[in-house]
């Protein structure tokens, strides 16, 4: 296979096909038989200019289920069917290609409309049906969950392992942008997996959000009120959401129900409405694989967005992507020096550089995955990874942790998780002498907890909220002042649901109210601007994932204080 080719593989017995070749078409059609569960879709041969390949496929009713990308460095993906999903009679998988030279370059519609060659291997019994195929898939379930839970009795207190799913059908209160659900995204037992960080592992598991556009076999699916469009993100966590200018956030990544991976994993937030536009085509260029722990940092002298590290299933990442806010142009860069692959790990960005420190990483096999208590530096201008030299009393092995920079010259590290540990202790970066030193703390401090939020306030003051403590989510709220060294507990009915895996930022926005000095709500004003807390996306523990917007005004948090 010299020329270039996208080929699929339908089912677990038949044999690849050919979709697109060289000289082709640029865009194809193949229409998929309902006995197909499975789809694997691969390129072979050199990609020249060619950017990425779109695959989508569409039902009866035109609804989209948006597979993934494939690009010169993610070439080969994957889409199976749930059991609660429900094919149509007519299911099409739509293939396109995007930039390079294909001869037919009009991709209006496609130019092939093609039929799956259906396999029947030689000598063997016929396919089980639908049914017989769940009922099989349960069965062996049930006999892997057995033997996961003997192996778990067995190594629990020798190596680091990340909660596994477990069944709690207690319903909570319905927020907005809440969904009920079944099962745990947390649990303090181990799963048996070699991985102690990576958020695949944590079961976060629960119900497809009433938006998302995936057919699901309910009757909340077939509801009038179903949005087929979306119009706003999924649930999801593990996300990032990254501030690029006083009225633009953007949203990459993430997983929601069923340890299923985004399929709408871009998104532009504009504040001056609170609107969503989804962004995953707005942008050329190798998009990075879905994936979640991931980091994502904006670089406001170069307008670019640098998004490192992350994992995905039994994958984990040390790439560089970044997005060019200006072209809206996706690269990826081929880095000297070594790093490796990281999720849960913490990002800061300093006079240019990324500051990299802690998260999970893949050990080789028998040994279980571990958390690093290393400190790695990109330089993007010589695309090189370094190790700093770093003196003092550094933070121990952890992943899930926050970091803030404050006042330009320090980098304060809070929290994390070092299986079976959670840590609420402090550590502060000197950026100049490039010195740790452990900060002791007055007042009340957060409980021990990782993947919660995080957000500078003040020139002196950052924000703690949420997260996992081992067992539950967390939904309480923290200030700390660097002058003082003090934390303060705060709150705020906004700020009162459990949730763990969101993110949160703070951003320029117009102010709805102004405040008196005696803390009470005064006249509208509409032309000024304040600082705004905005909470979006996690996890609850209880199966239920968050697609809400919470906006909390900075000022009113800190009157109180």
């Amino acid at each position: 296979m010299d020329e270039f080719g996208v080929y699929a593989v339908f089912g677990v017995n038949s044999p690849p096909q050919r979709l697109l070749c060289a000289d082709g078409s640029s865009k194809v059609a193949v229409a998929v038989p309902p006995t197909v569960r499975q789809v694997v879709l691969f390129s072979s041969g050199p990609w020249g200019e060619r950017i990425c390949v779109n695959a989508e496929l569409d039902d009866a009713d035109r609804i989209p289920i948006t597979i993934g990308k494939l690009t010169p460095y993610n070439k080969c993906l994957s889409w199976e069917q749930w059991e609660e999903e429900t094919w149509m009679d007519s299911v099409t998988l739509i293939v396109t290609v995007e930039g390079g030279n294909l001869g037919k370059l009009d991709c209006s519609e496609p130019e092939l409309i093609l039929a799956v060659k259906e396999y029947t291997p030689k000598d063997t019994v016929a396919p089980l049906s639908a049914r017989e195929l769940n009922i099989k898939r349960k069965r062996e379930q049930i006999v892997e969950e057995d033997c996961d839970e003997k192996k778990v009795a067995k190594r629990r207190d020798q190596e680091n392992v990340f909660p596994s799913v477990t069944e709690k059908t207690t319903p909570l209160r319905k927020v907005r942008g809440q969904n009920k659900g079944g099962q745990k995204l947390f649990s303090n037992e181990g799963d048996g997996t070699k991985t102690k960080g990576a958020g695949e592992t944590q079961g976060i598991v629960g119900r497809t959000p009433p938006q998302s556009a995936v057919r699901m076999k309910s009757k909340q699916a077939k509801t009038p009120t179903q949005s087929v469009t979306l119009v706003s993100p999924s649930g999801r966590w593990g996300q990032t959401l990254c501030p690029i200018d006083a009225q633009t956030a953007i949203l990459i990544g993430g997983q929601g129900s069923r340890m299923q991976f985004c399929k709408d994993p871009m998104w532009k937030l504009c504040t001056e409405d609170m609107s969503w536009v989804a962004a995953e085509t707005m942008a050329e260029g190798p998009t990075p694989e879905a994936r979640i722990g991931h980091t994502a940092v904006y670089d406001p002298d170069s307008r670019r967005i640098f998004v490192f590290g992350g994992s995905k299933n039994k994958k984990w990442f040390n790439d560089v992507h970044i997005l060019d806010t200006q072209s809206w142009k996706w690269t990826m860069v081929e880095a000297q020096g070594k790093v490796p692959p990281l999720a849960y790990h913490s990002c800061s960005m300093f006079r240019g550089e990324l500051f990299v420190l802690g998260g999970v990483f893949p050990r080789p096999n028998p040994e279980p995955d571990g958390c690093s208590d290393s400190l790695y530096i990109f330089d993007p201008h010589l695309s090189i990874w370094y190790q700093p030299i770093v003196t003092g009393e550094s933070p121990s092995p952890r992943s899930g942790h926050s970091a803030c920079v404050m006042q330009e010259r320090k980098i304060y590290v809070f929290g994390g998780w070092d299986t079976p540990v959670c840590y609420n202790d402090m550590y502060m970066l000197d950026l100049g002498l490039m010195e740790f030193s452990a900060v002791k703390t007055n007042g009340k401090a957060p409980s021990p907890r990782s993947w919660h939020g995080s957000a500078v306030l003040s020139d002196t003051q950052f924000l703690i909220h949420g997260g996992y403590n081992g067992n539950n989510a967390l939904s309480d709220t923290f200030i700390f002042d660097i002058d003082t060294n003090s934390w303060t507990e705060v709150t705020h009915p906004q700020l009162s649901i459990p949730r763990a895996g969101h993110s949160i930022i703070t951003m320029e926005t117009a102010s709805r109210y102004r405040f008196s000095e005696e803390g009470e709500d005064a006249d509208v004003d509409a032309g000024s601007v304040s600082r705004t807390l905005l909470v979006f996306g996690g996890g609850d523990n209880e199966g239920n994932f968050y697609s809400d917007l919470t906006t909390v005004a900075v000022e009113e948090l800190l009157r109180d204080i």
